[in-house]
Order: C-alpha cells, then structure tokens, then sequence
C-alpha cells in the first residue's frame, strides 16, 4: 500500500447541505486541499474511527485477508459484525470492498483499505 493520506472534515448537516447546493449552482467550487471524506460532529467520526475499527483498518493492511471469515478468524468478531463495520466504512471511503475468486458458489468479498492515515480538519467559523 502506497501512503495515501485523505483529508476528513467536520461539518453540519445544514452547512453540508447548504455547501452542495452551492456547488451545484456553481457558485463555490471544490479546492484540491479541501476535505474528501465528511462527518457532521466528532462524535459521528470517532464512532466510525473507533479503537476497534482503527485495529481493524490495521490488521487488513498488515494480513491482508482473503473474505470476511478469515478477518472473523483473526479478530474473534463476528463476519456479520465486520462486514457491517466494513459495509459502514465503504460508505464513507476508507474501505472497499471487492469480489475474491472462490472456488464455488458466491465469491468472497475482499476488503481493501484505501487510505494509509487520515488527517482532520475543524473549521470553527461555520
């Protein structure tokens, strides 16, 4: 894994909505430095940034595991647990998820982790 760094920003729900709006009007358009990945409060980042999911987000970058059930075997957490953690963290950007090759029947998934750190950025102007 190459060392990506994403940028992720805190922002309300109402500054959110009022910013896309804008943007798709035209009249604010996106800087490069800016942040890719949005939370509304810390409170909702540290949730999906938890210890757990932090030693989660390591243990694929270091094992990469081939399914669900080998993380399951690593972690001692159950697959459904995981691939909820993990299902979560697609919808926000830090994780993919992508078909395996297997042997019969469905394919397992493989997660991937797309970022090697995350740097957040707190604006208190609004």
């Amino acid at each position: 894994m190459n060392h990506k760094v994403v940028k992720v920003g805190i922002m309300s729900l109402e500054q959110f909505k009022k910013r896309t709006i804008a943007i798709a009007k035209g009249r604010y358009k996106l800087k490069k430095n800016e942040p890719k990945i949005w939370f509304r409060s810390i409170k909702s980042l540290a949730n999906v940034l938890s210890e757990e999911n932090q030693h989660l987000l390591r243990l694929i970058v270091e094992k990469h595991p081939k399914s669900i059930k080998a993380l399951e075997d690593i972690t001692g957490r159950s697959a459904n647990n995981i691939l909820r953690t993990l299902r979560m963290m697609e919808n926000y950007g830090f994780v993919k998820l992508r078909e395996g090759k297997g042997d019969r029947g469905r394919a397992p998934l493989v997660p991937e982790v797309i970022y090697s750190a995350a740097k957040i950025e707190l604006d208190f102007t609004g």
